[in-house]
């Protein structure tokens, strides 16, 4: 496929997911403070995993301009970019200080169930299948954040729990740094790897590329429902 139809089809596997059931509840349970320290603690684990995840894809790929795409996306997430000068787990930190949460509660939290299932997940996906499934893998989760794409949806995941906070617990945005910056830096993210998307993945590895897409998308949703039932029973 070329870098539009690319585009396309993975735009409409992340439509999908954001009309599911499960993304569905997720928007829809009433956030408390509880609630909310969940979610952002099952959120700093997901974020911190995903270092480990595009390690594996850059060790698994041997081409150097993808990996130098690789270190790009994760200087940024690690060590600082134009939104964070200190690394995207800052992010979480600030926004569960603003929830009564110490750096020590926020980092060293226990995953739910589902987290550790999932992240499990991912990183058996982005390790033991091939660089290019793994990337689409955690690609395309970025796009789940992206408004361009989601505007008739209500926005991405950033933007639509955000929007919650400030309805049940009066944020505003200066105290969702993580949402704040991820409703805007993953617009960038989304677009990084078409291209390589349209070089490499391509006969028989396209197929396989897509599937593996759509199987991050189904435990996206699984991560995302595990922290809704979670957030319901503080509510």
């Amino acid at each position: 496929m070329k870098r539009a139809e690319w585009r396309r089809e993975l735009g409409e596997l992340v439509r999908q997911a954001m009309r599911s059931p499960e993304l569905d509840h997720y928007f829809r349970v009433k956030i408390t403070k509880p609630g909310a320290q969940v979610l952002i603690t099952q959120l700093g684990l997901f974020i911190h995993h995903r270092r480990d995840c595009w390690a594996h894809v850059s060790a698994n790929c041997p081409h150097m301009s993808v990996k130098q795409k690789i270190l790009q996306h994760e200087y940024g997430e690690v060590i600082k970019d134009e939104y964070a000068e200190h690394g995207h787990m800052e992010l979480i930190i600030r926004q569960g200080k603003a929830l009564g949460l110490t750096p020590k509660e926020v980092l060293e939290v226990e995953p739910l169930p589902t987290t550790r299932a999932t992240l499990y997940a991912w990183a058996w996906m982005t390790r033991e299948k091939s660089w290019l499934e793994g990337l689409a893998a955690l690609t395309i989760t970025e796009w789940a954040n992206d408004d361009r794409l989601l505007h008739d949806l209500g926005g991405g995941l950033s933007s639509r729990m955000a929007k919650r906070w400030m309805e049940d617990l009066g944020f505003g945005w200066d105290d969702m740094p993580n949402f704040k910056v991820h409703s805007q830096a993953d617009e960038e993210h989304s677009d990084m790897f078409l291209e390589d998307l349209e070089g490499f993945a391509t006969g028989e590895k396209e197929a396989l590329v897509y599937q593996a897409a759509k199987e991050s998308m189904e435990l996206l949703m699984i991560f995302r429902a595990g922290i809704a039932n979670a957030m319901e029973k503080l509510a």
